[in-house]
């Protein structure tokens, strides 16, 4: 309407010119001024007319509304505005005010991305297969194909390679200068921006973006087999049909021709065979960058690989262990352990065995409390290993209370832990690793003293570096504990309470960390060992219980050593006189 008025003023204006009038604008006073601006109504629910009218066939020309042309504003025409708001950055209030409808009329295409659905979908898609970008159906949905198709093309002409389909992608592809995947371009001597490995989350619930080089992740919920049905049943008919796998109708039934769909490209992409969407499928599916179509060379059978770790997150004692494997192939070396803070009693961790999944971020967003954190690895949907909290993304504003809170409860779920511990997690703990999370550990006071947490360093916002520890000493079993042997109680710190801290752990009373410190840990188990013996209980190791500890260490004297037998002296020859009376 604003453009219809504007044209006819400047007509009559023309018009007025060819013979020879001067032409004035009054206003309500009917004074003269120098010039009029026609500025358009907002529009808002409950406006009717042409210009709603005129608006509502934009919208339809852009993709946001699929109602009725009426000229009537209602609930229909307020969505349509509030997404175009939402996708071009503008306040999302649902009314088209100015600065709202001048976007809209100067809009040519709207955005596009992961989800999106429609017939100008079905354009872009076509455009693709068109420049040898996308090879899948042109169904109308946004999906993984889609993502990867635009990500290929955005890389060929040297733009950011999102996966989205914006405004300005839109206007290169349906340009004179795109460029066939094929076909050499100059963007192609450009270097491809490095991704930035940072994306949000939250911690009851994975959101926003991965990096650029990898596709939307879509969580892994239940199994689906024959006979399931629902959206997830969809998703799959629609990801394997765009895959080249399914021919037949997006009924979110599973029936035969699904189950064998699934079977074809299990097969070619090296999965057990079973024709059930478990979580290996499902994730091969859909969040894989690899993933194989019918005319691809199929997946060779991978070599299995034992899984280095096991990881133990005790929650009494508020400690991570990483654990190795043993000669054995069991989980039973002890890698490294790490103060930890666990989830409040109100919010606690998820208790249970988990297996990783092997994703990661270098940061993470909690929206809910507003903080940030580093080296963030998911341990399920809801809760992940993480470092101490940030309050932006700066390594200079760290939350010192949550540093100051480690080995004790005091997340929301998730496991914190130190920037290096977490890091270390981050870097060498990878998919398929098991990690258990228990509250049924007894105490272990050793174990909590010997992790003590060093303080930390304003300067740089890390922790003191700490000497390296003293070699741990060498208890063997059977041989004579160090001599002579002295009364040991708590608190005390020395090699004698490593020994009785390991021959303690050898006949089955202690089960704590053999640390050379007298802790509680070591007490109760003296006072076991006491009670079953028929010493006094007291706790305190003294001589009487020392020797009935090691009696049979003491009652075989460690042998003496063989003396060498002294050298017999060698005699030194007369020398000889000199003269000439000797024959």
């Amino acid at each position: 309407m604003k453009r219809l008025l504007c044209l006819l003023t400047l007509l009559l204006c023309a018009c007025s010119l060819a013979l020879g009038e001067e032409m004035v604008l009054l206003n309500d006073d009917s004074s003269m001024i120098e010039e009029e601006t026609v500025v358009a109504r907002d529009l808002e629910y409950g406006d009717e007319g042409a210009d709603v009218t005129e608006l509502q066939q934009k919208l339809t020309d852009l993709f946001y509304y699929s109602g009725n042309i009426s000229g009537r504003y209602r609930e229909g025409t307020r969505a349509a505005v509030k997404e175009f708001q939402k996708d071009f950055g503008l306040a999302v209030t649902g009314k088209a005010d100015a600065a709202t409808q001048a976007e809209i009329y100067a809009a040519v295409y709207r955005p596009l991305r992961y989800g999106s659905s429609g017939e100008d979908v079905k354009r872009l898609q076509t455009r693709l297969t068109e420049l040898g970008y996308y090879h899948g159906k042109i169904s109308g949905n946004y999906l993984e194909g889609t993502q990867s198709a635009i990500r290929s093309f955005q890389e060929k002409h040297g733009e950011a390679a999102t996966g989205e389909a914006d405004v300005d992608t839109q206007t290169l592809l349906y340009s004179g200068g795109a460029v066939g995947r094929n076909v050499k371009a100059e963007a192609d001597a450009t270097a491809t921006p490095e991704p930035v490995d940072f994306f949000l989350v939250e911690e009851d619930e994975v959101t926003g973006e991965l990096p650029p080089t990898a596709p939307p992740y879509v969580e892994f919920t239940k199994q689906l087999k024959y006979e399931s049905s629902g959206k997830r049943v969809k998703q799959v008919q629609e990801r394997l049909t765009e895959l080249g796998y399914y021919e037949g109708p997006i009924s979110g039934n599973f029936l035969g021709h699904t189950r064998n769909a699934v079977k074809a490209f299990q097969e070619h992409n090296a999965l057990e065979v079973d024709g059930v969407v478990g979580e290996d499928t499902w994730n091969l599916l859909f969040n894989s960058m690899d993933v194989r179509r019918p005319e691809d060379p199929p997946r060779p059978t991978p070599v299995p690989t034992p899984v280095p770790f096991a990881i133990t997150v005790d929650v009494k004692n508020q400690v991570t262990t990483v654990y190795g494997r043993d000669e054995n192939g069991d989980y039973t070396v002890v890698i490294r352990q790490m103060l930890c803070s666990t989830g409040t009693r109100g919010a606690p961790s998820d208790v249970g065995d988990w297996v990783l999944s092997g994703r990661t971020a270098r940061w993470c967003y909690f929206p809910k409390w507003g903080s940030y954190a580093q080296y963030w690895t998911k341990i399920n949907s809801s809760i992940a290993f993480h470092s101490v909290i940030y309050n932006s993304v700066d390594t200079m504003d760290l939350s010192v209370k949550s540093y100051k809170a480690l080995g004790s409860r005091a997340s929301h779920g998730c496991i914190r832990l130190t920037v290096a511990d977490a890091k270390w997690i981050y870097n060498n703990v990878g998919e398929g690793t098991v990690v258990t999370i228990t509250e049924k550990l007894p105490a272990d006071p050793e174990l909590r003293a010997s992790l003590k947490l060093p303080g930390l360093n304003y300067g740089n916002m890390l922790p003191y570096s700490t000497p390296e520890p003293t070699p741990e000493p060498i208890y063997i079993s059977g041989a004579q504990p160090p001599l002579p042997l002295k009364q040991m109680k708590k608190n005390s710190s020395s090699e004698a309470v490593y020994w009785l801290q390991c021959k303690l752990k050898e006949l089955g009373y202690y089960n704590g960390k053999c640390s050379g410190t007298y802790l509680g840990g070591t007490e109760s188990a003296v006072k076991a060992f006491q009670k079953a013996n028929g010493l006094y209980p007291d706790g305190v190791a003294g001589i009487k219980t020392l020797k009935k500890l090691y009696e049979k260490e003491l009652a075989t004297p460690s042998p003496e050593p063989t003396a060498s037998p002294t050298p017999e002296p060698i005699a030194t020859p007369a020398p000889k006189a000199s003269g000439t009376d000797l024959e």
